[in-house]
Protein backbone atom coordinates (compact mmCIF):
# COMPACT_ATOMS: atom_id res chain seq x y z
CA UNK A 1 0.00 0.00 0.00
CA UNK A 2 1.42 3.39 -0.97
CA UNK A 3 2.21 6.06 1.60
CA UNK A 4 -0.30 8.90 1.76
CA UNK A 5 1.31 12.28 1.06
CA UNK A 6 -0.35 15.70 1.18
CA UNK A 7 0.77 18.32 -1.33
CA UNK A 8 0.50 22.01 -0.51
CA UNK A 9 0.47 24.09 -3.67
CA UNK A 10 -1.15 27.50 -3.90
CA UNK A 11 -2.04 27.41 -7.59
CA UNK A 12 -4.54 24.64 -8.25
CA UNK A 13 -3.84 24.60 -12.00
CA UNK A 14 -0.20 23.66 -11.40
CA UNK A 15 -0.87 21.00 -8.75
CA UNK A 16 -1.86 18.05 -11.03
CA UNK A 17 1.62 17.87 -12.57
CA UNK A 18 3.24 17.74 -9.10
CA UNK A 19 0.71 15.18 -7.88
CA UNK A 20 1.41 12.96 -10.85
CA UNK A 21 5.14 13.19 -10.13
CA UNK A 22 4.55 11.97 -6.57
CA UNK A 23 2.17 9.20 -7.68
CA UNK A 24 4.69 7.88 -10.21
CA UNK A 25 7.04 7.48 -7.27
CA UNK A 26 4.51 5.23 -5.54
CA UNK A 27 2.82 7.67 -3.16
CA UNK A 28 -0.90 8.15 -2.63
CA UNK A 29 -0.67 11.88 -3.24
CA UNK A 30 -3.51 14.33 -2.59
CA UNK A 31 -3.61 18.12 -2.87
CA UNK A 32 -4.45 19.75 0.45
CA UNK A 33 -7.37 22.17 -0.17
CA UNK A 34 -5.58 25.15 1.39
CA UNK A 35 -8.54 27.46 0.76
CA UNK A 36 -10.80 25.33 2.96
CA UNK A 37 -10.22 25.81 6.72
CA UNK A 38 -12.36 22.83 7.85
CA UNK A 39 -10.41 20.58 5.46
CA UNK A 40 -7.16 21.75 7.04
CA UNK A 41 -8.40 20.82 10.49
CA UNK A 42 -9.54 17.41 9.24
CA UNK A 43 -6.14 16.84 7.62
CA UNK A 44 -4.44 17.52 10.93
CA UNK A 45 -6.57 14.79 12.57
CA UNK A 46 -5.51 12.16 10.00
CA UNK A 47 -1.72 12.41 9.75
CA UNK A 48 -0.22 11.64 6.33
CA UNK A 49 3.18 10.04 5.82
CA UNK A 50 4.54 13.47 4.91
CA UNK A 51 3.46 16.97 3.95
CA UNK A 52 5.11 18.26 0.78
CA UNK A 53 5.04 22.07 0.54
CA UNK A 54 5.86 23.75 -2.77
CA UNK A 55 7.48 27.12 -2.01
CA UNK A 56 7.63 28.35 -5.61
CA UNK A 57 4.46 30.33 -4.92
CA UNK A 58 3.38 32.20 -1.77
CA UNK A 59 6.20 30.90 0.45
CA UNK A 60 4.87 32.70 3.53
CA UNK A 61 1.60 30.75 3.17
CA UNK A 62 3.57 27.52 2.98
CA UNK A 63 5.56 28.43 6.05
CA UNK A 64 2.43 29.16 8.06
CA UNK A 65 0.82 25.86 7.06
CA UNK A 66 3.98 24.03 8.11
CA UNK A 67 3.77 25.75 11.50
CA UNK A 68 0.11 24.78 11.71
CA UNK A 69 0.97 21.09 11.24
CA UNK A 70 3.94 21.26 13.60
CA UNK A 71 1.79 22.84 16.32
CA UNK A 72 -0.83 20.09 16.09
CA UNK A 73 -0.08 17.14 18.37
CA UNK A 74 -1.40 14.66 15.80
CA UNK A 75 0.98 15.84 13.04
CA UNK A 76 3.92 17.09 15.11
CA UNK A 77 6.18 14.24 13.99
CA UNK A 78 4.93 14.24 10.39
CA UNK A 79 7.89 14.99 8.08
CA UNK A 80 7.72 18.42 6.45
CA UNK A 81 9.28 18.51 2.99
CA UNK A 82 9.76 21.93 1.38
CA UNK A 83 10.31 21.97 -2.38
CA UNK A 84 11.98 24.75 -4.40
CA UNK A 85 11.68 28.42 -3.35
CA UNK A 86 14.06 31.39 -3.25
CA UNK A 87 17.08 31.07 -0.99
CA UNK A 88 16.28 34.12 1.16
CA UNK A 89 12.85 32.64 1.97
CA UNK A 90 14.32 29.21 2.63
CA UNK A 91 16.83 30.64 5.10
CA UNK A 92 14.07 32.09 7.28
CA UNK A 93 12.11 28.83 7.25
CA UNK A 94 15.23 26.77 8.04
CA UNK A 95 15.72 28.94 11.10
CA UNK A 96 12.18 28.19 12.29
CA UNK A 97 12.12 24.51 11.32
CA UNK A 98 15.68 23.18 11.14
CA UNK A 99 14.48 19.56 11.20
CA UNK A 100 12.39 19.93 8.02
CA UNK A 101 13.65 18.63 4.67
CA UNK A 102 14.50 21.11 1.91
CA UNK A 103 14.75 19.78 -1.64
CA UNK A 104 13.83 20.39 -5.28
CA UNK A 105 11.44 18.61 -7.63
CA UNK A 106 14.49 17.08 -9.35
CA UNK A 107 15.53 15.43 -6.08
CA UNK A 108 12.12 14.81 -4.54
CA UNK A 109 12.06 11.00 -4.94
CA UNK A 110 15.07 10.19 -2.76
CA UNK A 111 14.62 13.03 -0.28
CA UNK A 112 10.93 12.29 0.34
CA UNK A 113 11.67 8.60 0.84
CA UNK A 114 14.39 9.48 3.34
CA UNK A 115 12.12 11.95 5.18
CA UNK A 116 9.33 9.38 5.59
CA UNK A 117 11.79 6.74 6.80
CA UNK A 118 13.27 9.13 9.37
CA UNK A 119 10.60 11.41 10.89
CA UNK A 120 11.86 13.94 13.45
CA UNK A 121 12.33 12.28 16.84
CA UNK A 122 12.18 15.50 18.84
CA UNK A 123 10.36 17.93 16.54
CA UNK A 124 11.22 21.60 16.81
CA UNK A 125 7.95 23.30 17.71
CA UNK A 126 7.87 27.10 17.41
CA UNK A 127 5.70 28.67 20.12
CA UNK A 128 2.76 29.54 17.86
CA UNK A 129 1.53 29.16 14.28
CA UNK A 130 2.40 32.82 13.73
CA UNK A 131 6.03 32.51 14.77
CA UNK A 132 7.05 33.33 11.21
CA UNK A 133 6.08 36.92 11.92
CA UNK A 134 8.03 37.25 15.16
CA UNK A 135 9.85 40.53 15.47
CA UNK A 136 8.47 42.01 12.23
CA UNK A 137 6.90 45.45 12.80
CA UNK A 138 3.32 45.63 11.56
CA UNK A 139 3.97 48.52 9.12
CA UNK A 140 6.68 46.43 7.44
CA UNK A 141 4.37 43.39 7.23
CA UNK A 142 1.72 45.55 5.57
CA UNK A 143 4.15 47.18 3.15
CA UNK A 144 4.05 50.71 4.60
CA UNK A 145 7.16 52.45 3.31
CA UNK A 146 8.78 55.84 3.77
CA UNK A 147 6.44 58.46 2.35
CA UNK A 148 3.48 56.07 2.07
CA UNK A 149 0.00 57.59 2.15
CA UNK A 150 -2.13 55.06 4.05
CA UNK A 151 -5.93 55.11 4.16
CA UNK A 152 -7.79 53.20 6.90
CA UNK A 153 -11.34 52.23 6.01
CA UNK A 154 -13.64 51.17 8.86
CA UNK A 155 -10.76 50.19 11.18
CA UNK A 156 -11.32 48.70 14.64
CA UNK A 157 -11.05 51.17 17.48
CA UNK A 158 -7.48 52.01 18.34
CA UNK A 159 -5.96 50.46 15.23
CA UNK A 160 -3.66 53.45 14.65
CA UNK A 161 -2.03 52.63 17.98
CA UNK A 162 -1.75 48.98 16.97
CA UNK A 163 -0.05 50.06 13.76
CA UNK A 164 2.65 51.72 15.82
CA UNK A 165 5.51 53.93 14.58
CA UNK A 166 5.53 54.52 10.84
CA UNK A 167 8.48 54.89 8.47
CA UNK A 168 9.72 58.41 7.85
CA UNK A 169 7.22 60.58 6.00
CA UNK A 170 4.40 58.01 6.06
CA UNK A 171 0.94 59.35 6.90
CA UNK A 172 -2.38 57.78 7.86
CA UNK A 173 -5.87 59.09 7.05
CA UNK A 174 -9.30 57.69 7.90
CA UNK A 175 -11.69 56.78 5.13
CA UNK A 176 -11.17 56.31 1.40
CA UNK A 177 -8.56 58.91 0.49
CA UNK A 178 -7.66 59.96 -3.09
CA UNK A 179 -3.99 59.49 -3.87
CA UNK A 180 -3.41 56.81 -1.22
CA UNK A 181 -0.56 54.43 -1.99
CA UNK A 182 -1.99 51.83 0.41
CA UNK A 183 -5.51 51.27 1.71
CA UNK A 184 -6.41 48.96 4.59
CA UNK A 185 -10.11 48.11 4.44
CA UNK A 186 -11.64 46.17 7.35
CA UNK A 187 -14.70 44.15 6.29
CA UNK A 188 -16.95 42.32 8.71
CA UNK A 189 -19.47 40.64 6.40
CA UNK A 190 -20.01 39.33 2.88
CA UNK A 191 -22.64 41.99 2.22
CA UNK A 192 -20.27 44.78 3.26
CA UNK A 193 -17.57 43.37 1.00
CA UNK A 194 -19.84 42.95 -2.00
CA UNK A 195 -21.41 46.40 -1.68
CA UNK A 196 -18.06 48.19 -1.36
CA UNK A 197 -15.57 46.27 -3.50
CA UNK A 198 -16.57 47.99 -6.74
CA UNK A 199 -15.96 51.48 -5.39
CA UNK A 200 -12.70 50.49 -3.70
CA UNK A 201 -11.39 48.90 -6.90
CA UNK A 202 -12.44 51.89 -9.01
CA UNK A 203 -10.72 54.38 -6.70
CA UNK A 204 -7.47 52.39 -6.44
CA UNK A 205 -4.78 54.23 -8.34
CA UNK A 206 -2.28 52.53 -10.63
CA UNK A 207 0.47 50.87 -8.61
CA UNK A 208 -1.42 51.26 -5.31
CA UNK A 209 -2.48 48.39 -3.09
CA UNK A 210 -5.45 47.60 -0.90
CA UNK A 211 -5.50 45.21 2.03
CA UNK A 212 -8.93 43.66 2.47
CA UNK A 213 -9.06 42.44 6.07
CA UNK A 214 -11.62 40.07 7.57
CA UNK A 215 -12.09 38.67 11.10
CA UNK A 216 -10.50 35.34 11.86
CA UNK A 217 -12.95 32.61 12.79
CA UNK A 218 -10.42 31.16 15.22
CA UNK A 219 -8.50 33.56 17.48
CA UNK A 220 -7.00 33.43 20.97
CA UNK A 221 -9.43 33.34 23.90
CA UNK A 222 -8.16 36.74 25.02
CA UNK A 223 -9.01 38.36 21.67
CA UNK A 224 -12.45 39.85 20.93
CA UNK A 225 -14.69 37.66 18.78
CA UNK A 226 -16.30 39.20 15.69
CA UNK A 227 -19.12 37.28 14.03
CA UNK A 228 -18.47 37.01 10.30
CA UNK A 229 -19.47 35.04 7.23
CA UNK A 230 -16.24 35.95 5.42
CA UNK A 231 -13.31 33.68 4.59
CA UNK A 232 -10.08 33.99 2.67
CA UNK A 233 -11.69 32.30 -0.33
CA UNK A 234 -14.63 34.74 -0.28
CA UNK A 235 -12.36 37.78 -0.06
CA UNK A 236 -10.13 36.52 -2.87
CA UNK A 237 -13.14 35.75 -5.06
CA UNK A 238 -14.62 39.22 -4.59
CA UNK A 239 -11.31 40.90 -5.38
CA UNK A 240 -10.75 38.86 -8.52
CA UNK A 241 -14.30 39.53 -9.70
CA UNK A 242 -13.63 43.28 -9.31
CA UNK A 243 -10.59 43.08 -11.59
CA UNK A 244 -7.97 42.96 -8.85
CA UNK A 245 -5.33 40.33 -8.13
CA UNK A 246 -4.03 39.29 -4.71
CA UNK A 247 -0.33 38.70 -4.10
CA UNK A 248 0.24 38.64 -0.35
CA UNK A 249 -1.48 37.41 2.81
CA UNK A 250 -0.89 38.64 6.33
CA UNK A 251 -2.04 37.98 9.90
CA UNK A 252 -2.57 41.60 10.88
CA UNK A 253 -3.13 40.81 14.55
CA UNK A 254 -4.86 38.21 16.72
CA UNK A 255 -8.27 39.12 15.27
CA UNK A 256 -7.72 40.17 11.64
CA UNK A 257 -6.27 38.51 8.55
CA UNK A 258 -5.78 40.30 5.24
CA UNK A 259 -5.13 39.82 1.53
CA UNK A 260 -3.25 42.48 -0.43
CA UNK A 261 -4.66 43.32 -3.86
CA UNK A 262 -3.64 45.55 -6.73
CA UNK A 263 -4.86 46.09 -10.31
CA UNK A 264 -4.10 43.40 -12.83
CA UNK A 265 -1.29 44.23 -15.20
CA UNK A 266 -2.45 44.88 -18.74
CA UNK A 267 -1.70 41.96 -21.07
CA UNK A 268 1.28 42.52 -23.37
Amino acid sequence: MSSRVLLVHWKAAEAPERLERLRRSGYGAERLPVEDSPALREAAKDPPAAVVIDLSRLPSHGRDLALFFRNSKATRRTPLVFVDGREEKLAAIRKLLPDAVFTTWDRIDGDLKEAIANPPREPVTPPSPMSGYSGTPLPKKLGVKAGSRVALMNPPEGFERVLGPLPEGATVRLGRTPGSSLTIWFCRSQSELESGIGGVAASLEKGAGVWIAWPKKASPKTAPKIATDLSQAAVRGAGLAAGLVDYKVCAIDAVWSGLLFTHRRAAG
